[in-house]
């Protein structure tokens, strides 16, 4: 059997996870004094309450190789195949405690996938991969057709605030404080580095929304692949991009909530889009 495993990051909702047959391993985050389970002791909606009333920035801590370990087990004994697809190694150490795993259980079968992505990202990857698992596609053939999706996975995302991206120490206290003040609204992407990146600063939110749509147009979409809408928590911002897309010609697949792992850096009333580029 070939089998899928995404961790929390990839902020698939358990229902899903469980239809798909997808395994699962969790990332920690601690806020405060208080450690939560992302995606199963703390839900999303929470999360963003939880941030908003805390001055506290949320830490996240790698899956130790113990996490990975029992599932390689398993995969070896029955002659599994899984293909392991991870948030980015420029944003956790994830990737490093999977193939840690991988060499204490000395299992060839077993793929080690750096997405070099986040979030929704990461769920067009694996939803390929299940598609071609549906397919009977060999092994060898769904890893090189993933690398080669990787570097067209494209997001972009457009910032209510400043606040996050300064506690995460990606913007001083000083230039956080002026933009605030002048009302600036970042865009940022996912590098094809795999590391979150500063596209533009927008004076306001309408402009904004703008450039997230002239990024995308510019980008050009592969329309054999969805367009997801994606906010953190609140809806409008998002809307007003989806309006936006709809009266362009670029109808979406879904509106999808980001988790903690990204939104601990992006903040409540972020918006934007996960697509595949040609």
């Amino acid at each position: 059997m070939v089998k899928i495993l995404v961790d929390s990051s990839s902020d698939y909702e358990p229902e899903e996870i469980k239809e798909k047959g997808f395994e699962f391993v969790p990332i920690s985050i601690t806020i405060g004094d208080t450690d939560y389970i992302d995606g199963v002791s703390l839900e999303k909606d929470e999360f963003y309450e939880i941030l908003k009333g805390t001055e506290d920035f949320p830490k996240t801590s790698q899956p130790s190789p113990q996490a990975f370990l029992d599932i390689f087990k398993d995969a070896k004994e029955k002659q599994d195949t899984i293909f392991c697809i991870l948030l980015s190694s420029e944003l956790s150490g994830t990737c490093q405690s999977a193939q840690l795993a991988k060499n204490m259980v000395d299992y060839e079968s077993i793929y080690i996938i750096d997405s070099l992505s986040a979030t929704y990202m990461i769920k067009i990857l694996a939803d390929y991969a299940y598609d071609l698992v549906q397919k009977n596609t060999p092994a060898e053939e769904i890893l090189q057709k993933i690398e080669a999706l990787k570097p067209r996975v494209t997001l972009f995302d457009g910032l209510d605030t400043l606040e996050y991206l300064c506690k995460g120490g990606r913007l001083s206290k000083s230039a956080a404080a002026i933009g605030e003040l002048a009302n600036i609204k970042p865009v940022i992407t996912v590098t094809e580095e795999g590391a979150v990146g500063v596209l533009g600063k927008c004076l306001g939110k309408n402009k904004a929304i703008a450039q997230v749509f002239k990024h995308l147009q510019e980008s050009g979409l592969d329309d054999s692949f969805p367009l997801y809408t994606i906010y953190t928590y609140g809806t409008d911002n998002c809307q007003r991009l989806e309006e936006k897309l709809e009266e362009n010609g670029y109808p979406t697949s879904k509106r999808l909530q980001v988790g903690a792992t990204i939104g601990s850096h992006i903040g409540p009333e972020a918006f934007g889009v996960v697509f595949v580029k040609q």
